[in-house]
C-alpha cells in the first residue's frame, strides 16, 4: 500500500511540475529575444458570446472580468521584467483581446490584425487568415519579441493546440500551421 501511495504521489508531483518546466522553457526563449508569442486573452465573464455577436460591438461579446484585467496587467509586468522587450503587439478585433493588449502593453505599439479574428464558417477565408498569420510570423526578424493576442478558436486553428485564458505559446512557423516551442502559464 505504501508503494501505491508513493507511486501516485510521485506521478502527481511530476504532473504538477510539467507546467512549471514548460513555463521556465518559455521564459528562457523570451529572454533571448527574436520570438513570437501567441497569447490567449485574459479571463472573461461567461463562456459564450451573444447570439447577435458583432466584432465591432463590445456589448455583444464576452469581455474581461476584473480578474482578467488584473491578469492582463500582471502578465504585461512579468513579460517586461523577465523577457527581452516586446517590439510590437498585434491583436484580433475582439474586445477581450484588445483589452488584454491595452492593459498588458501600455507603452508598446498595438495594431489590430483581422487575420487573428475568430475563423468564420467560410473555410477559404479561414485558410487565408491562417496563411496571413503564418506569413507574419515567418517574416519577423527582429531582436525583440512580438505578441499576437487572440482567442482559443484562433489558437486552435493556428496550432492545433489549446491554451488557457492568459496563456502564452511561443511559436515558430511550420508549413501549414504554427509550431509551439514552449508555453508560459500566467496564474
Amino acid at each position: 500500500m505504501i508503494r501505491t501511495i508513493t507511486a501516485a504521489a510521485l506521478a502527481l508531483l511530476v504532473l504538477l511540475a510539467l507546467p512549471a518546466q514548460a513555463t521556465e522553457a518559455g521564459w528562457a526563449l523570451l529572454r533571448e529575444g527574436g520570438h513570437v508569442v501567441l497569447l490567449r486573452h485574459a479571463y472573461t465573464l461567461g463562456t459564450t458570446d451573444a447570439e447577435a455577436f458583432d466584432i465591432e460591438d463590445c456589448a455583444t461579446q464576452r469581455n474581461l472580468s476584473d480578474r482578467g484585467k488584473l491578469q492582463a496587467r500582471k502578465l504585461g509586468a512579468l513579460l517586461a521584467a523577465r523577457a527581452a522587450p516586446v517590439e510590437k503587439v498585434y491583436t484580433s478585433r475582439l474586445c477581450r483581446a484588445q483589452s488584454t493588449a491595452e492593459l498588458a502593453f501600455q507603452r508598446i505599439p498595438i495594431e489590430a490584425f483581422p487575420p487573428l479574428d475568430p475563423p468564420p464558417g467560410d473555410a477559404e477565408y479561414g485558410a487565408e487568415s491562417r496563411r496571413a498569420v503564418i506569413d507574419l510570423v515567418r517574416g519577423y526578424r527582429g531582436s525583440d519579441n512580438i505578441v499576437l493576442v487572440t482567442d482559443l478558436v484562433t489558437i486552435q486553428a493556428l496550432t492545433g493546440r489549446t491554451a488557457r485564458e492568459g496563456e502564452a505559446l511561443i511559436v515558430r512557423p511550420g508549413e501549414d500551421m504554427l509550431s509551439v516551442q514552449a508555453r508560459i502559464i500566467f496564474n
